[in-house]
């Protein structure tokens, strides 16, 4: 029987997983090794969101594995040209490109990107753009645009030509965004960072920058897309129109796969041979991933994600005003960041600790923010619930102090 010892015995460790080892799931409920249940308020880090083993998806994935599980990408599968097709449909995208994960996704970009100014406007044109606090992933490219010392500390030398500034500082983009830069990688809203938002005023500058300087914009939209935010990509609610999308995480519900969205005319810059992947589009997570779309992209759902982001801003200002707890409360549709106000006993940690202990799943933000991101069909009953637990969670933490 596997115990939690076995990963400190055999994994590498680069996580640090919770004590416990869940065992199975269902909707937005979760059961450890030990029978014990808990309220799912992480859904795998923005991943799960039509919930654990959702029906119409078990089913899906039971079909396709009595078909065809593997080719390779010498031929193409149904389920990935009927995939492409409905994410053009639904997006401003041409073309589709299929990877296993969001940072696949980021690599196939910045690759995309790169090809795209070479060929259209020199060798010259190869600087990339990103900001800080960003989060694009843990490949070295990713790492790179990530700018942070802590991701990138010991794994030099970086990829060359990235350069960053302040997320959301209008002052000293002209002299980033140049003749030089292919392109500008931005989250609309930095989920790793607490849930910021990106300024209109910022954007703007950004846009105008972008159009003077041919410079692509790539969005990623690994976190925030395929509903979160309340709509199927966040660049829907922001007034931008990008030239290329990155998608992963709840784009498969927990099967991985990750794509590129952008236009037709960027697509023709990679030919036979400019980039490929060995499982990026096979049968099965595309045959998942087209239910999850078709599941997603329904009015009535991401209607939904916009009422209960409602109910659990209303719920978490009540907390704060009984324990006085956060300094600030983010959210974008069902992704929620609460920034605590640090005490003897509560902190990020404990704070976590303490809700697994009595029965929630939360995430960390930083160093500081409590983020939240269940399944975007989670129940009302079960949000409610789940918020209970964290203000019980957080008071018992607070008591201790007294």
């Amino acid at each position: 029987m596997a115990t939690r010892k076995h990963f400190d015995d055999y994994m590498m460790p680069v996580y640090n997983p919770a004590n416990f080892i869940p065992e199975k799931a269902k909707g937005s409920l979760v059961w450890d090794d030990k029978k014990k249940r808990y309220i799912d308020f992480a859904s795998g880090i923005a991943v799960t969101s039509l919930g654990h083993c959702y029906p119409p998806l078990v089913k899906v994935l039971n079909q396709q594995s009595k078909k065809i599980w593997h080719l390779s990408n010498a031929m193409t599968n149904a389920p990935a040209l009927e995939l492409a097709k409905k994410l053009c449909k639904l997006t401003f995208a041409e073309k589709v490109f299929f990877a296993n994960s969001g940072a696949e996704a980021m690599e196939a970009a910045v690759k995309t990107a790169r090809k795209y100014a070479n060929e259209h406007h020199g060798k010259h044109k190869n600087e990339i753009v990103a900001f800080a606090d960003g989060f694009h992933g843990r490949t070295m490219m990713a790492i790179a645009l990530n700018g942070s010392e802590r991701m990138t500390a010991g794994f030099g030398p970086m990829p060359s030509g990235i350069k960053h500034h302040p997320y959301n500082e209008i002052k000293g983009l002209e002299k980033l965004i140049t003749k030089k830069t292919a392109a500008v990688v931005l989250e609309l809203v930095q989920g790793e960072a607490g849930i910021i938002k990106a300024k209109k005023s910022f954007l703007a500058r950004i846009k105008k920058l972008c159009k003077e300087n041919n410079t692509l914009i790539i969005l990623d939209e690994v976190q925030s897309g395929v509903g979160r935010t309340g709509t199927l990509f966040a660049y829907e609610q922001f007034n931008i129109k990008p030239d290329i999308v990155t998608c992963a995480k709840g784009l498969g519900n927990g099967f991985p796969i990750g794509a590129i969205l952008t236009k037709d005319h960027i697509a023709k810059s990679m030919q036979v041979g400019s980039h490929g992947t060995t499982f990026g589009g096979n049968p099965l997570a595309c045959s998942v991933a087209l239910e999850v779309i078709n599941s997603m992209s329904k009015k009535s759902v991401l209607r939904n994600v916009v009422r209960k982001e409602k109910l659990f801003i209303k719920k978490l200002n009540e907390m704060n005003k009984k324990l006085h707890c956060f300094e600030r409360i983010n959210t974008a549709g069902l992704w929620v960041g609460c920034k605590l106000k640090i005490t003897e006993t509560v902190n990020l940690d404990t704070v976590l600790q303490r809700c697994y202990k009595n029965g929630l799943m939360v995430l960390k933000a930083n160093n500081n923010t409590i983020r939240i991101a269940p399944s975007l069909i989670i129940e009302d009953k079960l949000i409610k619930e789940g918020l209970n637990i964290m203000e019980e969670s957080i008071s018992q933490l607070q008591e201790q102090c007294v």
